[in-house]
Order: C-alpha cells, then structure tokens, then sequence
C-alpha cells in the first residue's frame, strides 16, 4: 500500500511537473477560457465541487463546455457547444485543473475525483481510496474515456453507472493505490498523452 514517503514524492513530483508545464500552457488556457466565454456567453471556467483526498470537498476547475438555453417548455436546458464538444472529446477541457494540481487538491495521477454521493460514502477497504489525491488521469480514467457515449446508450445510465462502473471504478482504484509505485505513475501520465 502506499506509504507517507510515496506520497510526499507523489506531491514533489507534481509540484515539478506543473511548475514545468504551466508556463507552456498558460497562454492556450487563457485563450481557451476567452474562446469559450464568447461561445458560452458566460466566464468560460466552471467549477464545481468535488470529493477529494480523505473525503474533503474541493472546487474542481474546468473550461466551460456547456450553453444555457430555455427550453420551449420554460425550463432551463444544458447541451455542449460545438466547441464545447471538440474540449470535451480532446480533455482540453481539463487544462485549469493544473491550477488544482498546484494548489494541492489534486494529482497527476489518481482516481478521478467525483460529485458527492460516490467517493465520500465508501466503506470499509473501499475508503483507501480516499488516501491518496484524486488525479487529473488514471487506471480508471483510461478504462472509462468513452464512459459519456457508454453511458448514453444505456436504459437507465444513472442505475448502470452506480452497479456497474462505479463499482468497477473503486475496485481499479483501489488495486491502483495497494500497488502504488512511481513508475506506474509515469507509465499512466505517457499513456494518457499518447493513446488517443
């Protein structure tokens, strides 16, 4: 399992790596967020609260991918932008999420860090989970990348998401922080950025 010394390691090497990558990427986010501003019609960074390392709620930064619009029946409607759709397919939209890494809510690597009513109810040798940081990528993230289009094809995707996927997630998390080393963290970051 994962030990105290791995995981100020693990927090190192994420502080290096976003000190790296931030001033290469500071400029495409800026234009990202201004891009996605005019196409939105709203500040084009959406944050929303997610359930973090040992279950403490943290605000998760994202560009914004979806347009309000009244449906016809008055209520508000929610749909991704054509460009809102491009960010979400590319994961460009997960760029201000190095502002979390900095920040130390999140890491490079881990499990993907969810809406309440997930992470923050394990029990039992499910909540080791909850030791390390969520990550910008992972195992689980891999495995899911098409979860959004698996999940629309679904009767009820909400009942298939908690049986199935999310019980899925936990036990790939979970292997993922008993078998914790370094290089795993390495191998998952390269797969992200190449297996496209």
């Amino acid at each position: 399992m994962i030990t105290r010394r791995q995981l100020q390691c693990k927090r190192l090497f994420d502080i290096i790596l976003v000190l790296v990558l931030l001033p290469l990427l500071i400029v495409p986010i800026c234009l990202l967020i201004i891009i996605s501003s005019i196409d939105t019609k709203k500040f084009g960074v959406f944050s929303q609260y997610r359930v973090g390392q040992r279950g403490k709620l943290f605000k998760i930064y994202k560009i914004r991918t979806l347009k309000e619009g009244k449906h016809r029946l008055g209520h508000l409607d929610k749909s991704a932008t054509s460009f809102g759709k491009v960010l979400r397919r590319t994961k460009l939209d997960e760029l201000p999420q190095l502002f979390n890494v900095l920040k130390g809510d999140m890491s490079f690597v881990g499990p993907r860090p969810d809406v309440e009513g997930f992470a923050d109810k394990l029990e039992g040798d499910d909540r080791i989970v909850l030791l390390v940081k969520p990550g910008v990528t992972g195992e689980a993230t891999l495995k899911y990348k098409e979860e959004e289009l698996l999940l629309n094809q679904q009767e009820d995707p909400e009942d298939y998401n908690r049986r199935i996927i999310w019980v899925d997630k936990v036990k790939i998390n979970k292997n993922y922080v008993l078998n914790y080393s370094f290089y795993l963290d390495l191998k998952l970051i390269l797969k992200s950025i190449f297996d496209r």
